[in-house]
């Protein structure tokens, strides 16, 4: 009963975590915008405006609610809750630091070590998009409805390269497991270098899959109003942006995990299992995480968004041949070092 509860408590604080980050995730955001483009950004709620999101939250909480007269009413109130909870779900089985040895036993800083890790992580995240899809369809709203029908060409057309890129390195791994994966690259033996192609497919894949700029069409407001979330009030809007926050933070943490070691750093293996080694490996991880997210801001004011057209001729005539290209480059070494 006690692994249970100790199971329990690590994934509400996983939770907790993730919608702590994806909230102070919007004031980075507008601190990284603002230092880019020469403001202040958020400044009155606050010492540099650091209670910003409480503020945003709290804004989010007492706005009226609203639900079209036309509108599907169940699924309309089903769609954010069905996002928000696949985001989260998705973190259930990255290691995010050491296990730790406590009184005698050894507790693992990840909610569930399934052997199919990655193959939950795509599944979980290819019904992310049902979340949009019903949202914009029951909004009864024609921008809505084009940028719900956006988001699942965009997500089903992406999440083939990021497939592809996946299988490539998981030749070399020889896992699905994160937990295996992450021990395989103590030191310096990074995926990355053995797979640099296959992570930049993955990471571009990742801003197309999380419908970030410059690949946020889906929700493009010069053409969409605000796609599939135009109708959305108060905390159901509050759940479709967290919701986008909580996917940056995870693809961050995966993108991480897979190819740059997770919490490994040098002589980290050296190291006794216990409190010191646990926590300095969560630094390192969380480290590399907020690295990620701020490349996903610092990339979101820099380049413009890419036009239909182009997100799919790079997504389908692009990415996908090269991650084919990978497999093979990738199939041919594994044979001549045999």
């Amino acid at each position: 009963m006690s692994d249970w509860v100790v199971k329990f408590i690590f994934i509400v604080v996983i939770f907790a975590l993730s919608l702590f980050i994806a909230m102070y995730s919007t004031y980075a955001e507008r601190k990284i915008a603002a230092f880019l483009q020469d403001r202040l950004g958020p400044n009155r709620a606050g010492p540099f405006g650091i209670l910003q999101p409480l503020a945003d939250g709290v804004k989010l909480f007492f706005k009226e609610e609203f639900i079209p007269r036309a509108s599907d009413k169940w699924l309309f109130l089903m769609g954010p809750g069905l996002f928000i909870c696949t985001a989260l779900m998705t973190s259930a089985v990255i290691p995010f630091a050491p296990d730790l040895m406590w009184d005698g036993k050894l507790i693992s800083m990840q909610a569930t070590d399934l052997n199919v890790g990655i193959l939950y992580i795509f599944g979980v995240v290819s019904l992310g998009v049902y979340g949009i899809l019903i949202g914009g369809w029951a909004s009864n709203n024609k921008f809505s409805l084009l940028g719900a029908i956006r988001a699942a060409s965009q997500n089903i057309s992406y999440e083939l390269a990021m497939g592809l890129s996946i299988v490539a390195l998981i030749m070399v791994t020889s896992s699905l497991s994160l937990k295996d994966i992450v021990s395989q690259q103590s030191g310096w033996h990074w995926n990355v270098i053995y797979q640099p192609l296959g992570f930049l497919i993955f990471i571009i894949c990742a801003f197309a899959e999380t419908n970030r700029a410059p690949f946020d069409l889906p929700e493009c407001e010069t053409e969409l109003v605000g796609g599939y979330h135009t109708e959305y009030s108060s905390m159901k809007l509050g759940f479709y942006l967290f919701a986008e926050y909580i996917n940056m933070f995870i693809s961050s943490a995966v993108l991480a995990t897979l190819y740059f070691g997770g919490y490994q750093f040098p002589f980290i293996s050296s190291m006794d299992p216990g409190i010191a080694k646990t926590i300095l490996g969560a630094a390192v991880m969380f480290g590399k995480i907020f690295f990620f997210i701020f490349f996903f801001m610092w990339v979101r004011w820099t380049l413009p968004r890419f036009r239909y057209d182009q997100l799919m001729n790079l997504g389908w005539k692009i990415l996908i041949p090269l991650s084919v290209i990978n497999i093979l480059l990738t199939a041919g070494f594994i044979l001549f070092k045999s």
